[in-house]
């Protein structure tokens, strides 16, 4: 990840139920076969079909058990105990659908904010750093690292580095509004991160 240099840049830089069928080969009596059930038991089959590795590490809710639960041998574990062997959240994760996790500022030009690319898997912008004493700065709503989502009514998330910042330096209002969320980009475009759809209708109800 490099700092980029552009003319744009300095300017913000400033601002079924078997599973097997068995045939015999010979004929067996009826006393042979009655024998064999009674060892094998009714439903011995369908436990070992069922016993299958993938499922033998299954888990289910505790609330849930059931005795063929029991019978079968599946793993019962507790919310906690799930959260406790690795299947949290992330420690890092941020959620990218709650409001609570964006800022909205308008700022006059120029603002002195310095933005960065994020690597070109996510696309997007976000904020390197803040000119010491500039409007940005002042303000105070903004911080380094947050992900510059849009300007004014127009949706930059996911945008090239010039297409984003052209529309900060294109904006003709004496304040511009941006939106920006406050996370990495893996949370913001990564696979749990926000719809399209969802930041389109978020970014209408803000301007």
């Amino acid at each position: 990840m490099k700092v980029r240099t552009s003319a744009a840049a300095s300017i913000m830089a400033l601002g079924s139920a078997s599973a097997f069928t068995f045939v015999p080969s010979r004929k067996i009596s009826s006393s042979s076969y009655s024998t064999t059930c009674l060892k094998m038991g009714l439903f011995d089959g369908v436990k070992d079909a069922f016993s299958a590795p993938a499922l033998e590490q299954s888990t289910l809710d505790a609330e849930r058990e059931t005795p063929i639960d029991r019978w079968m041998g599946w793993s019962v574990k507790s919310e906690d105990e799930m959260q406790a062997s690795g299947t949290a959240a992330p420690s890092d994760f941020i959620d990218s659908m709650d409001e609570a996790n964006y800022v909205s500022v308008e700022l006059e030009k120029p603002m002195g904010i310095v933005f960065e690319e994020n690597d070109e898997e996510f696309g997007g912008i976000f904020i390197l750093s803040l000119t010491e004493g500039g409007i940005a700065d002042k303000d105070g709503g903004l911080q380094p690292g947050d992900q510059l989502v849009s300007v004014g009514p127009n949706k930059v998330a996911g945008m090239a580095f010039d297409d984003a910042l052209g529309a900060i330096i294109d904006s003709e209002a004496e304040k511009t509004k941006l939106i920006l969320f406050r996370g990495n980009a893996k949370n913001l475009y990564g696979p749990t991160g926000a719809s399209q759809e969802w930041l389109t209708d978020y970014i209408a109800g803000k301007n």
